[in-house]
């Protein structure tokens, strides 16, 4: 998302505060509320209730600006109105409004509704508008989530019973082992088949497709850990730089110090996409096992110059997603880079990175 320079023209600042029936909708306009209405969180509701707005108050798509907090399926309604009707939209995380409020009291739907109406207005130096995400990409994110909700039900049905080894009768632990066979093979078939089913997607779509093979070109970047890079970028639109990936991801180290007495060690932050942190940390430790320069750097960081395994660890999350950026901008790994020594690169880059800002 690119941010705008484009404030003088917003005249309108509209936060929308979603919940599964209803929408808090309250108008804003140099910073006082003018209107606040409570509607059903249904297309037709939405639609009139935005145009009765627009006649009312005479404003314009081009002098207003809407916002609401990242609720997933629950804003898909009121999304879809505002790209119909060419309203620029804010979708921000909701931790990133919170901060904006300084100290909070009271909790209402109307209140927050409010507090993201002024949000955008004390944020319209900054505000960066929503980028539509392409229906296929929409579609894999349903599947990857579908892919994670199966996935989570076969482990949280396997751990259970492999716990009982050593603990329980050996006759106990066959029949839970056989009575729950059948859950076990429908949950890994249904799992292939929706594997089967993001891969025959992503190959259907040519810029996907592309994507996808670059990504997967880098050594031990895989088809998942590339599917979620490629969702949670929007196929790079919105977060276009390795800075940028790197802080989302919670990669980037970050300085904590005070005046001459607080100083603490440069650390990641804990504010940071977790799952695409974690599949990261995956490839990491493959490649310190099975790259040859990624093996050769993680033993010169760690036995030779004795820093902490995470520490280099977190480096080589670094090193890999560099990788990735820099094939999806030039082109297939193995033909452009194995035959280039990264080492002598990455370092620096991810040295960089220390005084980058959060995404």
């Amino acid at each position: 998302m690119d941010a705008l320079n484009k404030t003088k023209r917003y005249v309108y600042f509209i936060g929308i505060d979603i919940s599964k029936e209803t929408l808090d909708i309250a108008v804003m306009v140099q910073g006082s509320v003018l209107v606040h209405n409570t509607i059903p969180n249904e297309p037709k509701s939405i639609r009139d209730h935005m145009l009765r707005l627009k006649a009312s108050l005479e404003f314009t798509t081009r002098n207003t600006v809407v916002g609401m907090e990242n609720t997933g399926i629950y804003g898909n309604h009121v999304i879809n109105k505002l790209k119909t009707l060419k309203i620029d939209t804010v979708v921000d995380p909701p931790l990133r409004i919170k901060n904006s409020s300084g100290l909070i009291r009271a909790k209402t739907d109307k209140k927050d509704a409010e507090r993201i109406a002024l949000y955008l207005y004390k944020s319209r130096d900054i505000l960066r508008l929503r980028i539509p995400r392409r229906p296929i990409i929409e579609q894999l994110a349903g599947l990857s989530s579908l892919r994670k909700r199966l996935q989570s039900l076969h482990i949280a049905m396997r751990v259970p019973l492999k716990e009982h080894t050593g603990f329980v009768k050996k006759g106990l632990i066959e029949q839970n082992n056989r009575l729950c066979s059948r859950s076990f093979d429908a949950l890994r078939l249904d799992i292939k088949d929706v594997e089967d089913s993001i891969e025959a997607t992503w190959k259907a779509d040519e810029e996907t497709n592309r994507l996808m093979t670059l990504m997967q070109s880098v050594p031990c970047v895989g088809p998942v850990v590339a599917l979620e890079i490629l969702i949670c970028t929007n196929e790079f639109k919105n977060i276009r730089t390795i800075r940028q990936f790197a802080s989302y991801a919670g990669v980037a180290p970050f300085q904590y110090k005070s005046g001459t007495t607080i100083r603490k060690k440069t650390r990641v932050s804990k504010i940071a996409n977790k799952k695409m942190k974690a599949l990261l940390h995956n490839s990491a430790v493959l490649a310190k096992k099975f790259i040859p320069d990624i093996k050769a750097y993680y033993h010169r960081k760690t036995d030779i110059e004795g820093k902490h395994k995470m520490s280099v660890l977190n480096a080589i999350r670094l090193k890999i997603a560099a990788r990735v950026y820099s094939c999806i901008k030039t082109t297939d790994y193995t033909r452009k880079y194995m035959s280039t020594n990264l080492l002598r690169i990455l370092p620096r880059q991810f040295n960089q990175l220390r005084s980058i800002k959060p995404v």
